[in-house]
């Protein structure tokens, strides 16, 4: 059984949207167990009592290190200290973060853990790292996404040689910001099969199967995929049911209509791995439903059973990453 240490207070609908989802994901290997206050309805789920939880809008390294009771870090440290496999939050990223590096450390080399997020596409799941973990990046930290990126797709989705490409305002070698074209050049030497610059049109169609970004831009391009995704589905069937015509024509296209949402659904995978950490997390997002919740839940048990992490420390001690290793400097440490 995968034990799954639940943030019952993450999230805008907390708790009540997670302890349904944590419902869902329950049973089939799978044992959510709920981090929440005292008296908390868990629909018959374990419960580990906490005291506090941390706001969106707190300080996330203040509130982690001031509140080492909140349902958030004792979810983190039940990973830290082998009480649970994974973790899932639909809390503060930030917190999430600052929790995740204070506790479980990260990967020897290991520069910065990277948020990998499964996006879809035309051709199939398409990873995208960094979504959001490192606002600010350096070049060899992109390279080091790539590699981590290239691993999940190999190791999750079962792609055997996945192609990489790295996020871009053109296509060409010579386009992009003093990062990308730095960060091109380091891609170009790694021994991946980089596919050099894609751009944000092409997010949808799968040109590659792994996009590389620092988290800014990554998670610019992640919010804005998903707000188009829900707004043009909105409207979609809004039209459909305008008018006696339109609803007589979703009713013929309804089966279609469905495949095309389940298969453009941010809620079909419910979180994404925040990867080059020695334990597995799973941040979800904000505004997760219920369903979100437990795909959330799901994918880190898979997570756990293909031995993500200890895959991807594998590959470090192989020297796969050592190109990536930077100097350490005072600031980093």
């Amino acid at each position: 059984m995968v034990r799954v240490a639940v943030d019952a207070l993450g999230g805008d609908h907390a708790p009540d949207e997670v302890v349904a989802g944590a419902a869902l994901a329950a049973g089939g290997g799978v044992t959510p167990v709920l981090y929440g206050p005292p008296g908390l309805a868990t629909a018959g789920l374990e419960l580990v009592e906490t005291e506090s939880a941390i706001a969106m809008d707190e300080h996330a390294v203040e509130a982690v290190r001031t509140k080492p009771d909140s349902s958030l870090v004792r979810a983190v440290r039940a990973v830290a200290e082998g009480q649970a496999d994974a973790v899932v939050s639909a809390g503060s990223t930030g917190a999430m973060l600052a929790a995740a590096l204070l506790h479980l450390k990260r990967l020897p080399g290991v520069h910065r853990p990277g948020i990998a997020v499964v996006i879809p596409s035309r051709r199939g799941p398409t990873v995208l790292i960094d979504a959001g973990a490192n606002a600010d990046a350096r070049p060899e930290h992109l390279l080091q996404f790539a590699h981590m990126g290239a691993l999940f797709a190999q190791e999750l989705l079962g792609v055997s040689e996945p192609e990489v490409g790295l996020l871009s305002i053109g296509e060409e070698a010579e386009k992009g910001s003093q990062l990308a074209l730095a960060a091109h050049e380091l891609l170009r030497a790694s021994g991946l099969r980089f596919q050099g610059n894609t751009e944000g049109r092409w997010l949808l169609e799968g040109a590659v199967d792994v996009v590389v970004a620092d988290g800014f831009t990554g998670n610019v391009a992640l919010k804005t995929l998903e707000g188009t995704i829900r707004t043009l589905l909105g409207l979609l069937r809004e039209e459909l049911e305008s008018s006696p015509r339109g609803r007589l024509g979703g009713l013929l296209i309804r089966p279609a209509a469905a495949r095309l949402r389940a298969r453009l659904d941010p809620d079909s995978y419910g979180g994404a791995y925040l990867l080059g950490l020695r334990g597995l997390v799973v941040i979800a997002h904000g505004s997760s439903s219920r369903v979100a919740i437990a795909n959330a839940i799901r994918l880190a048990a898979r997570g756990v059973e293909q031995r993500l992490v200890e895959r991807l420390g594998e590959r470090l001690a192989e020297g796969v990453l050592a190109s990536a290793r930077p100097t350490t400097t005072t600031d980093d440490k």
